[in-house]
């Protein structure tokens, strides 16, 4: 298959990937030596001490942390109107031999574009890796990603490629549509088992959540499982509405960036991914993608009529493995609510301020006052 040029593409921009789109995110939008939020590093949820939960997480709290599954990034970023990209989940148990993994989704609100949904509803299988982007770039990256299952597979007649979005028409000039094949191609080839990069990159680059720049984030948790070791991990792309709450400590941003030019964006949404090695069969996957949107009321989301709430469930368990009894499962149900209200910190204290299309701002969370109010609070562990 040729991979197009960015001008064949529509699209005369940078491309960057992993965690060079996350340095490129932050020198585009300028950096201050004099301690404001513009000029704070990007940071994870246990640099600040934000210790979700008891459980512990994975070697690099991320959903890489289930064995197999890989996460790729294609950032788009031109330093003025367009914070766009493509983030893939790519799970490498599928191949020849096996073509599908039990899976589910839950519609939390039903406000978005989750391309092969139904499919996967009406047969719990996935067989594509999941692609995330910009609400109306959904439609090429499907094609993209529909192209690679066809390569893959050449006599194959049928594929279901399962691609999600979110709508960061607020920093992005979202109608250019600058994603191409090229960038949904690089996302699943370049694809690593390694900690992904968090914040502005990939298909976060342009989101907002909770009033604050916000984009993608991941987590993970180690548990047992019917006697024996299991993970959980959930990647996010945040993009919602609602108040910012950190272990039951409202942080709204009218007081935290108190006179910012900040803009905020109606209520858009959220795309959640959850992996497990646990064997689980396709109705269990459901009950986990249902606690995944639950885990979002953690942080506050407002569930608004806009907002486009989804979450998809995956097990990369072996084919032989049956599924655990319903009665072993609530361990699992703990970790997917820690990792996924975890991912969602990441997503926000990873991001760094961005000003996009029509001069429009979304500041970083201000660390310094997250600590601060939660120091307060009591609320703390030691940073890591």
């Amino acid at each position: 298959m040729r991979v197009p040029s960015h001008r064949e593409a529509g699209a005369d921009v940078a491309s960057v990937d992993g965690r060079e789109g996350v340095r490129r995110c932050a020198s585009a939008h300028g950096h201050h030596d004099d301690g404001s939020i513009m000029s704070q590093p990007s940071r994870r949820a246990r640099d600040l001490g934000v210790v979700v939960g008891a459980l512990p997480t994975g070697p690099h709290n991320a959903i890489t942390d289930v064995a197999g599954i890989l996460v790729g990034h294609r950032t788009i970023d031109d330093g003025a109107g367009l914070h766009t990209g493509v983030t893939a989940v790519v799970p490498s148990q599928l191949g020849p031999g096996r073509w599908t993994l039990p899976a589910a989704v839950h519609t939390g609100n039903g406000h978005g574009k989750l391309v092969g949904s139904t499919q996967v509803d009406e047969f719990g299988v996935l067989e594509s890796p999941i692609v995330l982007t910009a609400t109306l770039s959904v439609f090429r990256a499907a094609d993209a990603l529909l192209g690679y299952l066809m390569d893959r597979r050449p006599d194959g007649l049928s594929f279901n490629p399962l691609v999600g979005e979110t709508n960061d028409g607020h920093l992005s000039d979202i109608r250019r549509r600058p994603v191409g094949v090229e960038h949904v191609l690089a996302a699943v080839a370049e694809a690593s088992a390694g900690p992904p990069a968090e914040g502005c990159v990939g298909a976060g680059a342009g989101t907002t959540a909770l009033g604050y720049k916000a984009g993608i984030g991941t987590s993970s948790r180690a548990v047992r499982v019917a006697g024996r070791p299991a993970t959980v991990g959930a990647l996010v792309q945040a993009n919602f509405g609602g108040v910012l709450t950190v272990l039951g400590v409202p942080l709204p941003v009218e007081e935290l960036v108190p006179d910012a030019d900040r803009t905020e964006p109606p209520g858009n949404s959220c795309m959640i991914v959850v992996a497990t090695d646990v064997p689980l069969d396709a109705r269990q996957l459901g009950r986990l993608a249902r606690r995944a949107v639950f885990a979002m009321g953690r942080v506050g989301a407002a569930y608004s009529n806009g907002s486009g709430d989804y979450a998809i469930a995956v097990s990369t368990a072996p084919p032989d493995q049956p599924p655990i009894p319903d009665a072993e499962i609530n361990p699992v149900f703990a970790a997917v609510l820690d990792s996924v209200e975890e991912a969602l910190l990441n997503s926000l204290f990873a991001a760094v301020t961005t000003t996009g299309v029509g001069g429009r701002t979304s500041h970083a969370v201000p660390h310094r006052e997250v600590v601060r109010r939660l120091s307060a609070a009591g609320r703390l562990a030691a940073p890591a």
